[in-house]
């Protein structure tokens, strides 16, 4: 079993981790009980003397309360959760928890979190969030922007012959695209019409033609611009 030293020897390493970091290394504690000691699974054990008997005594309070920060984030996450009627406030790892053992998975988890969830448009929510959280980025982008592509044809009424950037310049046509707000000024008319074009050329047809490099942060940006880009066209319909 490790415990939290055997992780992090310096105690002011320890206190200055971000909650989040810290969480992660107690998972690995966590993971590190054998099966038949999982019953050990709870926080107090984890601030036991025996766990805390390496560091300064000057320092355990500290210690203490930032572990009880960092055991809290693991619950508000689901990665733990209580054992219903347990005394001792025992817990068990959950099948999310379970997922994050290794480095590569705890950079992956921590990647899933830069996209809100809770902020896309319900259309591409489900979908492209799990995409993202695999980190298939380019399918995600794609996907999301494909969504915007239908969601224009639909809308505007047109036909699967209609697509691309040559849909966008119909639906948002100056003078009688379907779906352009004509109490705007004709400035404003003209920027959305590039605005749909423009987001279908970069990043709905290079993803579909070839492998596009991106960052899982340059993800987050491209596919909250798509889900921008759909709350547009819902507020034509």
């Amino acid at each position: 079993m490790l415990s939290i030293y055997d992780l992090i020897s310096d105690h002011q390493l320890l206190l200055n981790l971000e909650t989040e970091e810290l969480a992660f290394s107690i998972l690995k504690c966590l993971h590190s009980f054998p099966s038949k000691e999982r019953a050990k699974l709870n926080f107090k054990f984890l601030t036991s003397p025996y766990m805390l008997e390496d560091y300064p005594n000057e320092h355990h309070n500290e210690i203490v309360r930032a572990l009880m920060e960092a055991w809290a984030w693991l619950k508000n996450e689901g990665l733990i959760v209580p054992i219903p009627g347990s005394d001792l406030d025992q817990v068990r790892i959950t099948k999310k928890g379970e997922n994050v053992k290794d480095n590569n998975a705890l950079e992956a988890y921590k990647k899933a979190k830069l996209l809100p969830k809770q902020l896309l448009h319900s259309s591409i929510a489900e979908d492209i969030w799990s995409n993202f959280s695999r980190g298939k980025y380019d399918t995600a982008i794609f996907e999301a922007f494909k969504a915007v592509e239908i969601a224009v044809r639909n809308t505007g009424g047109y036909t699967a012959a209609d697509y691309g950037v040559d849909l966008m310049r119909k639906a948002f046509h100056v003078q009688n695209g379907p779906l352009t707000d004509q109490n705007q000024l004709k400035p404003e008319r003209e920027a959305t019409a590039h605005l749909f074009a423009g987001a279908i050329g970069l990043y709905k047809n290079p993803q579909s033609h070839r492998n596009v490099s991106v960052t899982a942060e340059e993800a987050v940006e491209i596919i909250m611009f798509a889900s921008h880009l759909l709350r547009i066209v819902d507020s034509r319909v």
